[in-house]
């Protein structure tokens, strides 16, 4: 079981964004950004192209509802988003918010404190639909 199969099952706590009967977003404790966000299918799959055609369809148009949450929260020029799939064998997309190509620096992350990340996941959440 991954370390995001746990955080589905409550396991592992998290500042949850959203989710429905297939997909979990959540932000990511180590963000490149404030507002970093993961979208997991709950399917464990390590690879996201191992995906179904409809799963991974399905996948984009959940990203879209919490990037546009993201978007609607946080002062940012867009959501980027990037599939990298390295560090955890748990398919994910990162939605970033940026206002420069410069904020997808994965080589820089941020720590925000735990009351600013709880308060940040409320709001996107109240923003996604």
């Amino acid at each position: 079981m991954t370390i995001f199969s746990k955080i589905i099952a409550g396991e592992i706590p998290c500042y949850k964004i959203a989710e429905d009967d297939r997909f979990f977003a959540f932000l990511d404790i180590n963000p490149v950004q404030p507002g970093h966000t993961l979208v997991i299918p709950r399917q464990e799959t390590d690879y996201i192209f191992d995906l179904s055609d409809e799963l991974i369809g399905e996948m984009m148009k959940f990203s879209k509802r919490v990037a546009a949450a993201i978007k609607q929260t946080i002062p940012c020029r867009k959501v980027a988003m990037a599939v990298l799939g390295l560090e955890v064998p748990h398919a994910h997309i990162h939605l970033i918010p940026i206002s420069t190509e410069g904020d997808m620096d994965f080589r820089h992350k941020q720590e925000i404190p735990a009351d600013e990340m709880a308060e940040l996941a409320s709001r996107i959440a109240a923003n996604f639909s």
